[in-house]
């Protein structure tokens, strides 16, 4: 099945564009070097993949931007193959299977990195099981946050990861304040169903 992102297929176009764009100016008066400073810069170019590819050389060695690459490159922006065994399915049900597949993926990722699953410092079975569930259930938290928020999750912890406190004293004591909310923290916080914290969160007379 042939699937088509309209907003892949731009941003393909785009680096395409700039990478062609980048090729031009390296290869620009390359056609005035001699053969050996030409090919240093052919060689040069063979370790940037992403230039590399739109690289042509002709019979004489000049170098050129291949544009034929380019016109067959631009007949596949935005599209991608999904294959499935099951001739049952329709297409909407093998695209929404590949989509879980990525968020099953994503999952793994950020359990291995955002809630650090790996290392893992156990020899007992029992306890690496119950480290791999305390993180299972953080991922789900996790999502269920996301999901509740209609946000990521990256998005979400770096907004309300702003919200701090402050310790300030001063001739008629010491007090804690939190920062003032954002429009963004406080619709966060809504939507989670969290109280926002108090305003003032502690308060010493001096002595």
């Amino acid at each position: 099945m042939i699937c088509h992102n309209p907003e892949a297929a731009a941003r393909d176009a785009a680096t395409r564009t700039e990478l062609a764009a980048r090729l031009e100016d390296m290869i620009c008066g390359s056609d005035k070097l001699n053969a050996t400073r030409r090919a240093e810069l052919r060689g040069k170019i063979s370790t940037m993949p992403g230039l590399n590819r739109f690289l042509r050389v002709t019979p004489g060695g000049l170098l050129r931007v291949d544009k034929a690459t380019i016109k067959a490159e631009e007949n596949l922006d935005g599209k991608y193959l999904l294959r499935s065994s099951d001739p049952d399915l329709s297409a909407e049900d093998i695209a929404l299977g590949y989509k879980q597949l990525l968020e099953v993926e994503r999952g793994w990722k950020d359990m291995k990195s955002v809630l650090d699953l790996r290392p893992v410092y156990h020899r007992l079975e029992e306890r690496i099981r119950t480290h791999v569930i305390l993180c299972w259930l953080a991922l789900l938290l996790i999502r269920v946050i996301e999901t509740t928020a209609d946000s990521t999750w990256p998005a979400i912890h770096r907004h309300l990861d702003r919200i701090h406190a402050g310790t300030f004293t001063g001739p008629a004591g010491t007090f804690r304040q939190r920062t003032e909310l954002t429009q963004t923290q406080a619709s966060l916080l809504a939507k989670l169903g969290i109280p926002a914290p108090r305003q003032i969160l502690g308060l010493e007379p001096a002595r």
